[in-house]
């Protein structure tokens, strides 16, 4: 029986990489093979080691294929979706000269205050580019590395975010999408292309970044030998621009021109994410105005807190992630690594409405409305920047899709409908980043639009539909008056 042509999708996120065999026909996940990855760093620094995503990448590969049983032969195309920001920078044979700066690095804050002053505030930033800077955005990090690190800047022979290092890697092309682009803080959503007036801002030359390709669906080249050799892969198959983690989900979960636009959708991760495809190209300071991975816009908020968080919380608590209950009295932000939507760089965890009666569960229950409170204020401001009012009745009624690691929790699940009154649909398929990668891979290898195969893709039945709940708007206004009253004196906005 011959084997079906299969494409690789690759989530090369900030803990780990996988690699998921997808038979680019029928849509079915035929084998997931995963690796690790090493992060360091304490008082704000965040870093990894690029050259482990590389190894990652290879080892994810071969588990994939180990247990799938196919030979490498049948794979057609590759995509590597990446989290988004990093700041990596190359020598002149493509080396990283230093630990590769994380989205999730808050040692930038002042720089981002900086550049935001520099030009003009933030309207003048997110009419050219969408989004204002903030300690995660790419631009911050570069800015931060001529301060603190002037030598990796000056001899840096390419700058790249995290999935052009290993795009590059694997194609020996210099190319990105303008989704990921998007999100480095000097690219320009208003033009479709790199902004010189920032990069001289930016003291960046062009010369070191790479081609913007029209999608991340195009085909950017082929794998080389020397990759096909630490696959275990034919040299020759497609390899696609691909994009960011966020734009690749939003491509798995169908989201797009092809698609569903303006339906929002919640990543409950490490951190909080919330966004949606739209045509309205968005210029709210609250937001990222990112461009989506099909030509689309991407309007998103992310959250440095979530499940992390709160699984902190819970250790702290000496509790099971799950053994919560509602929060009473009692409020608790959960900003143990600062935040970032809203912008408290140097935020910390703020406990209040503490009583002789209250529980560790309770306690437990109030970090999971802090960080649930935080991202829905997000997903409201996200709606609105599509052209939608968040209180009209017919887009309450319309679902938020929760997915990431939080979206199969009991606790955070409910939490969720509990304070968003909107219902909610779990998606079945559980690797969305790495599913939108692989309709990206699918696209460069055989043509056809990638929201539109990862739409044809979906098993129906498969996902989980839960009706809404009515709204606790006593603990909402509770939370958001308190981060409303703490965030200048307290939490240290501005």
């Amino acid at each position: 029986m011959p084997s079906p042509a299969v494409v690789i999708g690759v989530d090369s996120s900030t803990q780990s990489t996988k690699a998921v065999l997808i038979d680019a026909g029928t849509g079915e996940q035929l084998a997931v093979g995963r690796a690790p990855h090493v992060v360091s760093g304490e008082a704000g620094a965040r870093e990894s080691d690029p050259e482990i995503w590389w190894r990652a990448l290879c080892e994810a590969v071969a588990a994939g294929l180990k247990e799938s049983g196919l030979p490498g032969r049948a794979v057609t195309g590759i995509a590597v979706a990446g989290q988004q920001h990093g700041l990596v920078v190359l020598d002149r044979a493509g080396r990283p000269l230093r630990p590769a700066l994380l989205w999730n690095d808050t040692r930038s804050a002042p720089q981002a205050a900086a550049l935001t002053e520099a030009l003009g505030g933030p309207e003048a930033w997110t009419a050219r580019t969408g989004s204002v800077p903030v300690a995660s955005i790419t631009a911050s990090k570069w800015q931060w590395l001529r301060e603190n690190d002037p030598a990796s800047a000056a001899d840096a022979a390419g700058v790249r975010l995290p999935h052009d290092f290993l795009t590059e890697r694997l194609a020996g092309v210099a190319a990105t999408d303008p989704g990921d682009a998007s999100g480095s803080g000097w690219y320009s959503t208003a033009t479709g292309a790199y902004d010189p007036g920032l990069l001289d801002l930016l003291g960046l030359d062009a010369a070191l970044l790479p081609e913007v390709a029209p999608t991340g669906a195009a085909r950017i080249g082929s794998l080389t030998e020397a990759a096909a050799e630490a696959l275990g892969l034919p040299a020759g198959i497609a390899v696609a621009a691909g994009t960011g983690d966020n734009m690749s989900a939003a491509v798995g979960l169908g989201l797009g021109g092809a698609g569903l636009l303006d339906h929002p959708a919640l990543s409950l991760g490490t951190s909080g994410t919330v966004f949606a495809a739209s045509r309205t190209r968005p210029a709210s300071p609250a937001l990222n105005g990112f461009a989506a991975a099909d030509g689309t816009y991407l309007p998103l908020a992310c959250t440095l807190n979530c499940t992390l968080a709160v699984d902190k919380v819970a250790a702290l608590l000496g509790l099971d992630r799950e053994d919560a209950v509602p929060g009473g009295e009692a409020v608790l932000l959960p900003y143990l690594d600062g935040e970032r939507t809203p912008d408290l760089p140097t935020a910390s965890g703020l406990l209040t409405g503490l009583r002789h009666h209250t529980t560790r569960q309770q306690l437990l229950g109030a970090a999971y409305e802090g960080a649930a409170v935080t991202v829905l204020r997000a997903t409201d401001e996200l709606l609105s920047a599509c052209g939608l009012d968040p209180d009209a009745p017919e887009v309450a009624a319309r679902p938020l899709r929760l997915i990431g690691g939080g979206a199969q929790g009991r606790t955070w699940v409910e939490t969720v409908r509990r304070l968003s009154g909107h219902p909610v649909v779990i998606p079945g398929n559980g690797e969305l980043v790495a599913l939108g990668a692989a309709a990206l891979a699918a696209s460069a290898a055989g043509g056809g639009d990638p929201v539109a195969l990862a739409t044809a893709w979906q098993q129906s039945g498969t996902d989980r539909q839960l009706p809404p709940v009515e709204r606790d708007t006593e603990t909402w206004e509770r939370v958001t008056s308190v981060l409303e009253r703490a965030s200048g004196p307290i939490l240290g906005g501005s």
